[in-house]
């Protein structure tokens, strides 16, 4: 029996088909396992300014009377040394401070030597930061007797932030208002701005 040509490749043509249709399957992907979850470190937010101190201040000051502004209306530097203890409950801070502070307010009259002064302060954790607001006791000495008296008693207020440069130094600045009342016949305001720098233990 003969073949034709035509007969020949299609019977090699049913032969071949099972090896090709074979090779036409979808290849099987590897399974993809899952990355292992990343731990991320926590992010802190504040310091902790829990710890006593103490320090130096320099700045400038100015003192006049209200009812009579003739009779005391002077300014000059200051100077004093601080000490506190601050309480950092998280984001709010609470402290007391005492401070005396040497100034160069005086005419003919009379000096004002140096202001005592007790303090509290409340402030805001803000990191490095501690912006706070402040308020207490002032007693005002002056080099000459006033009605026979050198020492008198008021309050003052102000704001002031400070600056965590490193673990123990804090540098800050701080305005502080003062009120003295029946200084002689007169009262007396004051108001103090002052750089400061402390060591925290």
């Amino acid at each position: 029996m003969k073949f034709s040509t035509s007969s020949l490749a299609i019977a090699l043509g049913l032969v071949a088909a099972p090896a090709f249709a074979g090779g036409l399957a979808e290849p099987v992907a590897d399974p993809v396992v899952p990355a292992a979850p990343v731990a991320v470190a926590p992010v802190v937010t504040g310091s902790d300014w829990t710890g006593g101190y103490v320090g130096a201040q320099l700045g400038y000051g100015q003192a006049e009377t209200d009812d009579d502004p003739a009779s005391f209306d002077e300014d000059g530097a200051i100077y004093g040394a601080q000490a506190g203890y601050n309480y950092d409950f998280g984001s709010f801070v609470l402290g007391g401070e005492l401070d005396f502070t040497g100034t160069e307010l005086g005419n003919d009259l009379t000096d004002i030597d140096g202001i005592a002064r007790a303090k509290v302060r409340a402030g805001y954790d803000a990191g490095a930061f501690l912006p706070y607001l402040t308020a207490g006791y002032a007693s005002a000495y002056t080099s000459e007797e006033i009605d026979g008296d050198d020492q008198f008693d008021g309050y003052l207020y102000g704001a002031g932030v400070d600056y965590a440069v490193s673990e123990n130094i804090v540098v800050g600045a701080e305005v502080l208002q003062h009120e003295f009342e029946d200084v002689g016949a007169v009262d007396l305001d004051a108001t103090t701005a002052a750089a400061r720098v402390n060591y925290k233990f």
